[in-house]
């Protein structure tokens, strides 16, 4: 395109909607009216050093206020793609705080989720995992696709006399007293093993690459003694005793529910036979019954002697 070609676009243009200009066209667009300017104020010589004829000055002043009106066209047209790029900037800078604002509540809601989820899954008053979650652990433990576990086996603990406590000393002390059986619990299990609060006075352990039935009486033992360590609640000194049932995969079952529900039945005969803790797959009256000292209720105050620790069994009772 010329410039008499660019000039006459910018007349047609003008007046009107501003002039849509590309980019690489503006810098051809003004050089063209400076060259047609340059042009109105004076020619070049002509091939004979002769100066051009004067133009008469009428022309010359329409020519010139066509440069003006070319001029006016191109800064108009400037003007708009400025204020249209300001608008750019706007949305962007919109969709950028848009995009911020969507970003920080997708975190919130990925963190109410998160929250949500661990309070479905855990006992509010002790932190522990609760008989959903555990369940949930288990089922995967023992899931077809699972990999193979050289033992497993599940401790159900209850906690006796803890009504009694309850009564004496109120429920807040009853919820104190979970809370460091809890702790307790947490303290006697190894990393990879697993604790949880199945309501109540009643937890669960689940533990594994425990090989064979020795491992499993000294954990017991130990479970034992760390939950009947005296606790000290304001000015209450309290012992709890707890009884705990054994049962071991896949000996005494292959489901999550037989596993719990034998542990427990194991549980409340080593309770009513005082024995401290008790395997499923035992004859009950094949289980030791020298440990009668258990049977003494659990201590609401203080100064009383610790309590005695059921021991392995030995002999024809350990068949």
């Amino acid at each position: 395109m010329s410039a008499n070609d660019a000039l006459t676009a910018l007349r047609g243009a003008a007046p009107g909607p501003p002039l849509q200009v590309a980019a690489t066209d503006w810098s051809f667009l003004f050089a063209a009216v400076q060259d047609r300017l340059r042009f109105i104020v004076g020619e070049p010589a002509g091939a004979t050093g002769a100066l051009p004829a004067q133009r008469p000055l009428a022309r010359v002043n329409v020519e010139v206020l066509e440069c003006v009106a070319a001029l006016d066209t191109l800064g108009a047209s400037l003007a708009h793609e400025l204020g249209r790029c300001q608008r750019l900037e706007r949305e962007f800078a919109e969709v950028q705080s848009a995009l911020a604002q969507a970003r920080a509540e997708l975190v919130d809601t990925r963190d109410e989720e998160r929250r949500a989820r661990h309070l479905a899954l855990h006992d509010s008053l002790t932190g522990l995992p609760n008989r959903r979650y555990f369940g949930e652990q288990l089922d995967r433990l023992l899931a077809p696709t699972a990999p193979p576990s050289p033992g497993l086996a599940i401790l159900y603990i209850d906690l006796d006399g803890l009504k009694a406590i309850n009564d004496v000393h109120g429920h807040d002390v009853g919820d104190e007293l979970l809370k460091i059986v809890a702790t307790r619990l947490r303290w006697g299990l190894r990393a990879q093993d697993m604790v949880g609060r199945l309501g109540g006075d009643e937890f669960a352990c689940l533990v594994s690459d425990l090989l064979n039935r020795d491992q499993l009486v000294h954990l017991a033992c130990k479970l034992f003694d760390t939950v009947s360590a005296p606790v000290q609640i304001g000015r209450c000194r309290l012992i709890v005793r707890p009884s705990i049932g054994i049962t071991t995969y896949p000996a005494d079952g292959a489901t999550t529910a037989a596993l719990v529900k034998q542990a427990d039945i194991a549980m409340y005969r080593a309770k009513r036979d005082q024995t401290g803790y008790a395997f499923f797959g035992d004859r009950p009256e094949g289980r030791l019954t020298t440990a009668s000292a258990l049977a003494a209720p659990p201590l609401l105050a203080a100064v009383a002697p610790a309590p005695p620790t059921p021991r392995p069994m030995t002999g024809s009772a350990a068949a």
